[in-house]
């Protein structure tokens, strides 16, 4: 129910294709990422932020899915930290504090990335649209974790994300622009969304199921974006700074968010 949730392709960017063929393959990979995430929650680095072109400014998918996974780690007794782009880390300094510019691999327990580019076959990275990103990016972190052992995980909405080499071949399928921008970067589990943030919020939802206990209880996830929007950080497909996500607006968010908290609370009484 959560997977198929997360995989509502309100934005009709093809994304649900790539679901369907992918879960044929792993009918349960939430299970199976939500697993590796309760398994591994010592110390755990959350890479998130896509530079969109032109601008090359981040957008707002991804950072609050990773501020609710940080926050889940934390509730759970763990340790998190994010690296992201400085715009987004001052933006999102008055709800999480522990940030890192050059994490020390050696140190962590997980790494996981949520909506950060990949690299492609020709080792350039690209936007859904096929425009070149020319900024700093973090996928050389998956690299490093997965030389060194360290489990790994993917979260992604168009192909082009570190993680989504797990799916490529469903990406070229599937995706417009896909033989060009389809990531080759593989995690050891992968979680595709329509929405990052949501892929972000169907892990934990499947984490809370699994220890019966609600990890999304209080996330303000309106809020967070109000202050990305504030702080410049601009929504992807509409390219402007804006309190929406992926073109979407946040009654939409709001809903999709409630409904999986809901679906968590009724699930967990019926235990």
């Amino acid at each position: 129910m959560i997977a198929h949730l997360i995989n509502t392709d309100v934005g009709g960017r093809g994304i649900l294709r790539v679901y369907l063929d992918y879960r044929r393959r792993c009918f349960d990979f939430l299970t199976k990422a939500a697993s590796k995430f309760l398994e591994n929650l010592s110390r755990v680095l959350i890479v998130t932020g896509f530079p969109i072109p032109p601008a090359q400014i981040p957008e707002t998918d991804g950072p609050p899915g990773a501020l609710a996974v940080a926050l889940a780690v934390e509730k759970l007794g763990g340790r998190a930290d994010v690296l992201t782009y400085p715009e987004v880390r001052e933006a999102l300094s008055e709800f999480w504090n522990s940030f890192v510019e050059r994490p020390r691999l050696s140190r962590y327990s997980l790494v996981i990335a949520i909506e950060t580019p990949g690299r492609s076959a020709d080792g350039r990275y690209y936007s859904m649209s096929g425009l070149e990103v020319k900024r700093e990016v973090f996928d050389g972190v998956v690299l490093e974790a997965r030389r060194l052992g360290i489990p790994t995980i993917g979260i992604g909405d168009g192909g082009n994300e570190a993680g989504m080499g797990k799916v490529r071949d469903l990406v070229i399928r599937y995706i417009p622009h896909g033989e060009k921008i389809a990531s080759v970067i593989e995690t050891d589990e992968l979680i595709t969304s329509a929405v990052s943030n949501w892929g972000a919020y169907g892990l934990i939802a499947e984490a809370s199921l699994i220890g019966a206990e609600n990890l999304l209880r209080g996330f303000d996830e309106v809020g967070i974006v109000k202050a990305l929007a504030e702080a410049g950080i601009i929504d992807g497909v509409t390219k402007r700074a804006g309190v929406s996500v992926d073109g979407i607006g946040m009654e939409v968010h709001r809903k999709i968010a409630g409904l999986i908290e809901s679906i968590i609370e009724q699930k967990i009484k019926s235990v």
